[in-house]
């Protein structure tokens, strides 16, 4: 039934309101990200999550921006028709820098996925337990994988807000969330914090038209991945790791004008490792 077509209330009180009464019932294709601008982060591997992101965001629509801290990007901005950036977002200088290029060169960012920050070929994690790790290292990760989230959210949402309209999307991990892997305390406790950020800056852009979600891959087989971590993808329940696709359309779905109303979820993608017994 259409909020048009909503039975009229017969409680006999007028103080009664059906809030999707008055909305306008609109036929759109609903998940088109036409005029929209989406800006992916840490989409520089051909074969990692990010630029799988913004492959699905570029088919739905969307003028996309990429970045990573290497030139490589300019030859993923070409696959897809887009733009990139080479920037080392863990600078509060830089991020500020990206900010104002897109602004000035291409428009207002829509849609923000934060994606930089999960160990690549070029940036491996730190694998060391918390008595063998130094603070530096710990502060390495962090930097990583919670203070970019931190910072280009910071440099976009505000612009959003403004506009009444955006979607941020965070990926975040299952370590630290969902399971904990030893020699991991550093990645886990940065993921970790990626959700609470999620959850608070949702809370505070819920009322500009702005959601603000996390995705939480497990293992996802990509260029960067381990023999190791290929054995353990092996032992999930559903008995393969997943791809990086996989953990896009998750991502894409939160993109989308159809997530409207969720806004502060962590959606886990792991092929149920997280509810094995």
């Amino acid at each position: 039934m259409q909020p048009s077509q909503l039975p009229p209330d017969d409680s006999g009180s007028e103080d009664v309101v059906h809030p999707t009464r008055y909305l306008p019932v609109v036929e759109t294709e609903v998940d088109s990200l036409a005029g929209r601008i989406a800006l992916v982060t840490g989409a520089g591997s051909p074969d990692g999550i990010g630029f799988s992101v913004a492959r699905r965001l570029r088919l739905a629509g969307a003028e996309v921006i990429i970045v990573s801290t290497t030139k490589r990007i300019h030859e993923r901005a070409e696959e897809i028709d887009g733009t990139g950036f080479v920037v080392d977002l863990t600078e509060d200088a830089e991020v500020a820098g990206l900010a104002d290029a897109i602004s000035e060169q291409i428009g207002d960012v829509d849609i923000l996925v934060n994606n930089a920050g999960l160990a690549s070929k070029t940036g491996p994690a730190i694998l060391r337990p918390v008595a063998q790790l130094s603070y530096l290292e710990w502060q390495d990760e962090v930097e990583r994988n919670l203070a970019t989230t931190f910072l280009v959210s910071r440099a976009f949402v505000q612009g959003m807000a403004e506009r009444g309209w955006g979607r941020v999307v965070n990926v975040a991990a299952t370590a630290g969330v969902v399971n904990g892997v030893p020699a991991e305390a550093a990645y886990a406790a940065a993921k970790a914090g990626v959700t609470g950020l999620t959850r608070a800056l949702s809370m505070e852009l819920i009322a500009d038209g702005v959601t603000v979600n996390a995705v939480a891959p497990g293992l996802i087989l990509t260029g960067s991945s381990t023999v190791p971590e290929l054995r353990r993808g092996l032992d999930m329940p559903i008995g393969r790791p997943g791809t990086p696709d996989e953990a896009a359309s998750a991502i894409a779905y939160l993109c989308s004008p159809s997530a409207g109303y969720v806004t502060g979820q962590v959606l886990v993608v792991d092929g149920g490792a997280g509810v094995r017994a």
